[in-house]
């Protein structure tokens, strides 16, 4: 990592969970902000791909896709079903839907990941440079993968792979670099991803900005919603 490295991220075990408790505070708080939600940068018509976390579907991402859209953003939906966590499949299959996406928008995309979600859309943007205009996360395990989260045990067992091993796998291919802006979203207060392996200490133009919230609530956070409105205007060329 740079010289700028942040405090290495530490094991998570299942009683982290209990931070997620506030979760379902989100919502009836995303209500009362809404209103200073409407007075979010407006946005340019291009293409946003959002992608959404281990064992979550399209529909967990849908309200942030919505609000997009109602920015004027041409957010499109997650189109590979449940994420079943097999990260190189899911990566194949999605460059090719950011590929067709670029091309039929005669653009780059614009790319939203949370949890697992952002791992496939860096990667993702490593693989199709001229296809991805930017990457944004929320949540993400950028260090160690899986290793620093609450699932890691059943992620290991799931998959029958060493962590140890896939950490050191990420970590080579992390330091590759992208070339796109790249902004984190984190929250000290996640129960499932450690808060310091969101971090990007890889990309030395990499953006990290806290929120406060629990991992499961990141994409109803109205905090996250005006950074990430924010970011993409700010993006904007």
């Amino acid at each position: 990592m740079s010289e700028t490295e942040f405090h290495p991220p530490r094991n998570r075990g299942p009683a982290s969970l209990l931070l997620e408790a506030r979760t379902a505070l989100t919502l009836p708080a995303l209500i009362l902000q809404s209103p200073t939600l409407l007075s979010a940068p407006r946005g340019d018509g291009r293409p946003v791909l959002l992608a959404p976390g281990f064992m979550a579907g399209r529909l967990s991402m849908q309200p942030l896709a919505v609000f997009l859209r109602r920015l004027g953003y041409d957010a499109k939906p997650w189109r590979l079903g449940r994420n079943h966590g097999g990260v190189e499949a899911l990566v194949e299959d999605f460059r090719d839907e950011v590929a067709d996406l670029a091309a039929a928008a005669r653009q780059p995309v614009s790319l939203i990941g949370w949890s697992l979600g952002g791992v496939i859309v860096r990667e993702t943007a490593r693989l199709e440079p001229t296809n991805v205009r930017e990457v944004i996360t929320m949540g993400s395990p950028i260090v160690g993968g899986p290793k620093y989260t609450a699932v890691s045990g059943y992620y290991a067992r799931r998959f029958e792979i060493d962590l140890d091993e896939l950490e050191a796998e990420i970590e080579e291919r992390a330091r590759l670099g992208l070339t796109q802006p790249v902004t984190s979203i984190y929250s000290k207060g996640d129960g499932v991803v450690d808060w310091r392996a969101s971090i990007d200490a890889y990309n030395a133009h990499a953006r990290n900005i806290e929120v406060v919230g629990s991992h499961f609530s990141l994409g109803l956070n109205a905090q996250v919603w005006r950074l990430v409105a924010k970011t993409l205007a700010e993006d904007a060329s």
